[in-house]
């Protein structure tokens, strides 16, 4: 069984029924960008603001729960996720208390890790059901951005890892553009946005034009 971390309730009054019946399908990750965990907290707990997110993890590894899982948090906004709509409605939110700007610490990333596998247990959510803002709104979001470490959470079984597959002589952007939407990235964008947002997610390293090792990176349809 998953071990449960402590967590510390501060209800957010910033939440609502999950529309038409739906339940959690994903997990969205996200930045604060903000200056510290407690403007975060407040921003978040703020009726005037209306936004939300089930939990915020401090760079210290602390973990308040805003929102209970059940209800519906308002954290992800517009977007789409494999052909989904109403990622509020279909999603459990996390936000982590970083900048932006700067590497996530030890104890928040063990902090989620710990928090994680409870969640996807409760709500039957796989590995390639945990996300990142920006997969499901990309050009509007880059939150959790180029410098979260996916691929720790990939080899704990908790995100879905980077394909390993030959990387193919050529791609173009239509091939590419495929690719994409059978892993996930469906909602709509123009190609450089794309690249971007896919390389964020699964190759933060990767810089400049479309490249065969860009295609190679998307994990395969499942």
């Amino acid at each position: 069984m998953p071990v449960a971390p402590d967590v510390t309730a501060q209800p957010s009054p910033n939440c609502g029924p999950r529309r038409g019946g739906l339940r959690p399908r994903l997990i969205v990750l996200h930045y604060t960008a903000m200056a510290s965990a407690q403007a975060a907290q407040e921003r978040l707990c703020d009726p005037s603001s209306e936004v939300s997110a089930h939990y915020l993890i401090s760079e210290r590894g602390d973990v308040i729960q805003l929102v209970e899982e059940d209800q519906r948090a308002w954290h992800a906004g517009q977007g789409e996720w494999a052909g989904l709509d109403d990622i509020n409605s279909r999603s459990i939110g996390i936000e982590l208390d970083n900048r932006g700007d700067h590497p996530f610490s030890e104890p928040q990333m063990q902090a989620l890790e710990t928090l994680l596998p409870g969640i996807m247990a409760r709500h039957d959510i796989p590995a390639e059901g945990v996300i990142g803002h920006s997969c499901m709104a990309p050009g509007r979001k880059i939150d959790p951005g180029p410098r979260f470490d996916w691929a720790r959470l990939a080899r704990r079984g908790l995100a879905l890892p980077a394909g390993d597959g030959p990387i193919p002589d050529s791609v173009s952007t239509e091939t590419f553009r495929d690719a994409a939407r059978a892993a996930g990235f469906t909602a709509p964008c123009d190609d450089d946005t794309l690249l971007s947002t896919v390389r964020m997610r699964f190759r933060p390293w990767g810089s400049g034009p479309l490249t065969p090792a860009d295609h190679a990176a998307l994990p395969r349809a499942h």
